[in-house]
């Protein structure tokens, strides 16, 4: 427990230490926010009304200091393009992000699960070769052009699924469930990749175990023994993968929420960029790492609960 409670403390220079990287690069950004806003003919006091508005005419220091006070309290300030809430418009934009997060995942553990296993009980056989290839051409392709080419045969070619656009899950589930197989897959192909090799790696480190051989010799069947025995005790790395995957995933997949037109937090974050909406920006990086350091303390977790060994020092 002592462990955990350190982990915990952990966290708040870390969350602290990113909300004033994040601040401090955006406030070397070139452009005005304001000028962005009210265009290049705007007279000089409304800009200077509207930069007092938002206190952008005070130093940089007394910015961060009112705008972390804020933070403390639970706001993080208001759009400067919209004027909406930032954190109502950063909890809008996860809800799909979450959504397509969690879809892609279980498409690449589908994926790599099964694939990590084969290849690890046929090493060095056809199979082995043959997933190792497909993990490789997963890792190389780039996540636009197989978004684009998902769109062009299963949308364009055969128009079975939508090419874009998003559906809320719980209003109209069919409907949500056909706009998410394309962004999903695209993400989910991309993931199993690195999830494979590491099935792979995991499996073969336990396989020689002696505690394996001993299933065998129980005479317990080998489908038993790989994915009750060996599998349970290979999760470890691959959930520590797992949880970075996620925590990449929740940080907002840009280019495959741009062409797909996916509502996301990484959508919400470009457009604030080109809009030089420095609070949506800023209220985004920080929840995206809070959920991060988040999800890297329960993989840490999950762990210690699958690792017996590391239960007395926790």
């Amino acid at each position: 427990m002592r462990a955990i409670a350190g982990r915990v403390i952990a966290l708040l220079p870390i969350l602290f230490g990113l909300s004033v990287l994040s601040f401090g690069l955006l406030a070397m950004v070139p452009g005005d926010p304001v000028t962005a806003m009210l265009g290049l003919e705007a007279s000089p006091e409304a800009i200077a009304t509207l930069r007092a508005k938002f206190a952008l005419d005070e130093p940089l220091p007394l910015r961060f200091l009112a705008w972390f006070g804020n933070v403390l309290q639970g706001d993080l300030g208001r759009s400067i393009q919209t004027g909406r809430p930032v954190l109502e418009m950063v909890v809008t934009a996860l809800g799909p992000t979450l959504l397509l997060a969690g879809a892609a995942l279980l498409v690449s553990l589908a994926i790599a699960l099964p694939a990590g296993i084969i290849a690890a009980t046929r090493r060095n056989r056809p199979a082995d070769f043959a997933v190792s290839l497909v993990a490789l051409c997963g890792l190389s392709l780039p996540s636009f052009w197989l978004g684009i080419l998902l769109i062009l045969t299963l949308s364009i070619a055969w128009p079975i699924f939508p090419a874009s656009g998003y559906a809320p899950l719980l209003s109209d589930p069919w409907t949500a469930l056909r706009h998410l197989v394309l962004p999903a897959a695209t993400l989910g192909v991309a993931l199993a990749g690195a999830s494979m090799r590491m099935t792979r790696s995991a499996m073969l480190e336990v396989l020689p175990a002696d505690y394996i051989r001993t299933a065998h010799a129980k005479g317990l069947g080998p489908r038993r023994v790989v994915w009750r025995h060996a599998l349970r005790n290979a999760l470890i790395p691959i959930v520590t993968l797992v949880g970075i995957q996620l925590g990449q995933l929740l940080g907002g997949v840009v280019v495959t929420e741009t062409v797909f037109a996916w509502p996301g937090i990484g959508k919400l974050v470009v457009d604030a960029i080109f809009a030089r909406d420095y609070p949506v920006v800023q209220g985004a990086i920080l929840v995206t790492a809070t959920l991060f350091v988040l999800l890297n303390l329960m993989t840490d977790l999950i762990c210690l609960a699958l690792d017996p060994r590391q239960r007395g020092g926790a």
